[in-house]
């Protein structure tokens, strides 16, 4: 699915999310969660990794909720399989766990995103939001830190650097410092709605499905650098 065909699935009706999870309960209640929002639709469910991969490179969702453990492939393999054949399906994955490490590792797998399992109902369909609208799910300090780990494993080289513009460069050092678009915008003196056009402008030319990996492209292949 091309980006302009997916942008306009996202203006013209809800966004399509898929669910993998392999206990049957934790399935139904997320797609009780999306079924009670009217901007989102679950179009399919998985019950392990492998599966959820067939999934998104069949129906190329806006977006993957992921449980961190499954049979076949586990959220993080899943994830980086999907990123693969569904290059603009963003991820979040689902967890138990709280350990800064394993956001680390969930952001470079490819997720836009760490949830706990214990999200409330309003938590889960905002955290949903934030993503499909390029807003920061990650703030501050500890954002900066946990995207900087998170590219830290690999260092590339760019043959041909993205074609961004001075301000898109301003907007996305920014973005890897973990603020929000109210944020960059009271910075560089813009409207948020400037920001949130520029984020969504950075994030077609670099060719990521979201904000999140955007920041961790950046950081990987040392587009701030100069």
């Amino acid at each position: 699915m091309s980006k302009s065909t997916r942008s306009s699935t996202r203006e013209s009706g809800p966004a399509h999310i898929i669910i993998a999870d392999d206990h049957d309960l934790s399935r139904a209640g997320l797609r009780s969660v999306f079924d009670h929002a009217r901007d989102m639709r679950v179009v399919g469910e998985a019950a392990n990794g492998q599966a959820a991969v067939e999934l998104c490179q069949q129906l190329q969702p806006h977006l993957a909720v992921l449980d961190v453990r499954m049979p076949v492939l586990d959220g993080l393999a899943a994830t980086k399989a999907i990123k693969s054949v569904a290059p603009l399906t963003s991820v979040l994955i689902v967890s138990f766990h709280a350990d800064p490490e394993y956001v680390v590792k969930a952001l470079r797998s490819g997720a836009a995103g760490y949830l706990l399992k214990d999200a409330s109902r309003a938590e889960i369909l905002d955290t949903a939001r934030q993503v499909m609208r390029g807003e920061a799910l990650l703030h501050g300090n500890q954002a900066a830190d946990l995207l900087r780990r998170a590219a830290s494993d690999e260092q590339y080289t760019l043959s041909q650097r993205p074609p961004l513009t001075r301000r898109e460069r301003e907007v996305l050092h920014l973005v890897t410092e973990g603020l929000t678009n109210r944020e960059i915008a009271e910075r560089l003196g813009i409207s948020p709605g400037t920001v949130k056009n520029h984020v969504e402008h950075i994030i077609a030319k670099l060719n990521v499905s979201d904000r999140t990996q955007a920041a961790v492209y950046a950081l990987r292949y040392g587009l701030l650098n100069t």
